[in-house]
């Protein structure tokens, strides 16, 4: 039993494989085409423990193709000049299947030169990664594959991994009583992070770390569990998609005022280590987000940040958590956003003109140049500190970029300049 537990209960087939439904569910593509046993190239892509491996090997036995398994990590262009010198000496009817993982440390030549294979077809390609593969993968195998993306496993379809792999054991030893109760079955499913793998290799330390009792009986219960899984394993990287998916769910979350998932996501980030991520986002959150509708946000938040830098984990937690609240049930206003969006916009398009004169740094007019003079108004030699002039050049000179947000601070300003405005206007 030295070959782990989570490849002896490998499924042999589709229906034993849990998750990714929306890929294998009945009538869906990935299953159709792996049912046809026509295999085209294709790129695996999603978090470890997914099923990427499995769904590799039943694709290779459903097309009849001699297969051959190379880690990127460690193969090189000699291996697959290795494959390809046996296709030349041995008669494949259904050609050769070549599973590549981790296919993202293959650098661009290395790629390059895989692509040669893929072209003429030598070689069918079925390569996984936990990039994003329009990152890390060579544009032109990227056009010759179709890209499946495989997600995290929920907890239930997960529990359905256990239940079988605890079955498998049981088949195995069957001097001893293998019992798991169901608080521990539980616990481990939950705290895999949607990698089966992860749960399946709790189950085994479960296993070996527990001596059976004077009936022969290993009782895995709850506090078992607990002690071969103390923490709940995340799929996080800091520079994959998980990494900005948390953070996009961070701010989404605030940006609907929703404090809960806000603090949520926040602990994920937390429990990963990332506090600069963290503390980045909240300050683009007090300013994208809740903006002018509370301008004092983004004050409180740099305090807050601040003090989480200079304390550091596990105290951190604390006025991070008080930032993400406090901009979670802020008033919000996006206005100076989209006010700003919208003049780079037009000055991206064009769309600038000249300073008119009365705005320029005071110097000589030329002899063509009139009217001579600046003739700069000076607001505050005005009642109100407010007079009427020109600021925006005369080719933009009606252009509306920042409209008041509807949000009491907003609306108090806009009040205010209405009132001074329509007077001297």
């Amino acid at each position: 039993m030295n070959t782990p537990l989570a490849d002896r209960i490998r499924p042999h087939n589709l229906d034993e494989v849990v998750g990714q439904h929306h890929l294998i569910g009945e009538n869906k593509i990935l299953r159709n085409l792996i049912d046809s046993g026509n295999i085209p190239n294709m790129i695996f892509y999603g978090p470890s423990g997914t099923g990427k491996t499995t769904v590799a090997n039943i694709a290779a036995m459903a097309s009849e193709k001699q297969f051959y398994k190379l880690n990127a990590t460690t193969a090189s262009l000699a291996d697959i000049k290795a494959i390809s010198a046996e296709i030349g000496q041995n008669s494949f009817s259904g050609g050769v299947l070549l599973y590549l993982d981790e296919i993202q440390n293959f650098n661009k030549k290395q790629q390059q030169s895989l692509l040669d294979y893929i072209e003429t077809g030598a070689i069918t390609l079925i390569a996984s990664t936990t990039e994003n593969p329009y990152f890390y993968i060579y544009n032109a195998i990227l056009s010759r594959s179709s890209v499946f993306e495989f997600k995290s496993v929920n907890s239930d379809d997960i529990k359905t991994a256990v239940i079988r792999s605890i079955e498998k054991i049981r088949s195995e030893m069957p001097e001893n009583t293998v019992i798991f109760s169901d608080d521990a079955i539980e616990h481990i499913s939950q705290m895999a992070g949607g990698d089966v793998r992860k749960a399946l290799n709790a189950v085994e330390v479960c296993l070996y770390s527990t001596l059976p009792n004077e009936n022969g009986e290993i009782k895995i219960d709850l506090g078992i569990s607990e002690q071969a899984s103390q923490k709940t394993a995340i799929n996080y990287d800091k520079l994959g998609d998980n990494h900005y998916d948390l953070l996009s769910a961070l701010q989404k979350s605030i940006r609907g005022s929703d404090a809960d998932a806000a603090v949520h996501y926040v602990a994920r980030l937390v429990v990963s280590g990332d506090i600069i991520s963290i503390c980045r986002r909240l300050m683009v959150i007090a300013c994208e987000d809740v903006g002018l509708a509370y301008p004092q946000a983004v004050t409180i938040v740099k305090s807050c940040v601040d003090c989480a830098l200079q304390l550091g984990l596990p105290e951190a937690r604390i006025p991070l958590a008080e930032a993400a609240v406090l901009l979670a049930t802020a008033p919000k206003s996006n206005s100076a956003y989209m006010a700003i969006n919208s003049a780079i916009s037009d000055i991206e398009h064009g769309k600038t003109g000249n300073i008119p004169r009365q705005l320029q740094n005071m110097h000589y007019d030329g002899e063509g140049d009139l009217p001579k003079g600046q003739n700069y108004l000076y607001p505050h030699d005005y009642p109100s500190h407010y007079v009427k002039q020109q600021y925006l050049p005369d080719e933009i000179k009606d252009r509306k970029y920042y409209i008041h947000g509807e949000n009491k601070f907003e609306q108090n300003t806009k009040a205010y300049w209405d009132k001074i405005k329509g007077k001297k206007e």
